[in-house]
């Protein structure tokens, strides 16, 4: 599974998965706790496919970050936790986007970043970017 039907839902705990689209809003499955929840079309939802990160040079997509932490972490979870402190995040964010903005990217970006690589890799999410061989299928 990409990560285009994999949400963010503001007020929320967690990720979700899309399930289905309503007249109103959709349907969302938590990876946390399997649970069914409709979210309204007001709601704040992020695609992580459209959240990017800034580095110094241009905007880095998320699934291409979760790709250098998989590579860094060799396929496993991170070796650093995000409830660690501000200190620590940084650090370990630093090892793998050495070239990120520091004045962009916020101690709660990289806890964000650390606690969705997490959720995936426990629901076995672990494919980030599209192969260039399957985005040139879909063109």
């Amino acid at each position: 599974m990409s990560l285009e039907k994999i949400l963010s839902i503001g007020g929320k705990p967690g990720l979700y998965r899309l399930l289905t689209q309503t007249r109103s809003g959709f349907v969302a499955e938590s990876l946390l706790d399997k649970k069914r929840t409709t979210v309204s079309a007001q709601s704040n939802v992020s695609v992580l496919s459209e959240i990017a990160i800034y580095t110094l040079e241009e905007e880095m997509p998320l699934g291409e970050v979760f790709q250098k932490i998989q590579v860094k972490e060799k396929g496993g979870k991170t070796s650093v936790g995000h409830k660690e402190d501000k200190l620590k995040l940084e650090e370990y964010f630093f090892e793998v986007l050495p070239n990120y903005d520091e004045d962009r990217v916020y101690a709660s970006d990289i806890k964000k970043v650390i606690q969705w690589y997490n959720i995936l890799q426990d629901n076995g999410i672990t494919e980030f970017v599209k192969d260039s061989e399957d985005a040139l299928e879909e063109e």
